[in-house]
């Protein structure tokens, strides 16, 4: 049977987004928000071998930011999760690290998701030489694996134009924030306005009320995949485990 709900993009870019979401009950839309953060698979640096390390920073150190350096991630299916992808790094001083210096084995499928983040600087005479595995886990399992770095979202709320204040009345900035819906069924985000109703009705009676399930979602990743990607997988491993639930119950 289709599914009874919709889905409407109010801003859409490759790693920040936000879509409204219609027909769904508040359990669903954290349930998705939770899925996107812990649910969802990405590589991550997890194992790393020092050849040398010269620099002022120790290898634990240097081991815990290689590991924050967001990796593309594959389509399912290319790496199980035993799997591991070799990353080396060979940076000689004077110059500084960046996570673009990481070489992959496979850099067709996972290399570093941004090439300019800082790893070190180094000195004169002072390298760095380390081989690293990454591998796939989940956000639950590890910070590193929260593909989802900025995942929320808020009840859409619609605006109604009552009329004009009355005379003399005092008009008070009236903060609001996420995206409305307009009479004529428009969706505005607030920061158009500066968040204040006052700007966008100047001198008229509004009410707000919440839309009965329908939500819109702010979702950021951190370049392991898109937006788009994200929340499929997340709806995807939210079936796997209704269906999981569902086999053992009958059982």
């Amino acid at each position: 049977m289709a599914a009874d709900y919709d889905v409407e993009f109010v801003e859409r870019g490759d790693r920040e987004a936000r879509f409204l979401v219609r027909g769904v009950t508040p359990a669903f839309a954290n349930g998705i928000r939770r899925a996107m953060i812990a649910d969802v698979p990405t590589m991550a640096i997890d194992t790393v071998r020092f050849v040398e390390n010269s620099s002022v920073m120790f290898d634990e150190q240097l081991a815990l930011r290689l590991g924050l350096i967001p990796l593309t991630t594959p389509p399912e299916g290319e790496f199980g999760e035993d799997d591991a992808v070799t990353l080396s790094i060979d940076v000689e001083g004077p110059a500084t690290a960046y996570s673009g210096d990481l070489v992959s084995s496979e850099p067709e499928l996972v290399r570093p998701a941004d090439e300019n983040v800082p790893i070190i600087q180094l000195q004169e005479d002072q390298r760095l030489e380390a081989e690293a595995d990454a591998v796939t886990n989940r956000g639950k399992n590890h910070a590193k694996h929260q593909g989802g770095v900025a995942v929320g979202y808020r009840h859409l709320q619609r605006v109604t134009v009552e009329g004009d204040l009355p005379e003399f009345a005092d008009e008070e900035p009236r903060t609001i924030r996420g995206v409305i819906e307009t009479e004529d069924g428009e969706l505005v985000p607030t920061e158009s306005f500066g968040h204040d109703l006052s700007e966008r009705y100047p001198g008229k009676e509004v009410t707000v009320e919440d839309v009965p399930n329908a939500f819109v979602f702010h979702v950021e990743t951190d370049g392991s995949f898109s937006v788009d990607e994200l929340v499929l997988r997340a709806a995807e491993s939210l079936d796997v485990r209704a269906a999981e639930l569902e086999e053992a119950v009958q059982l």
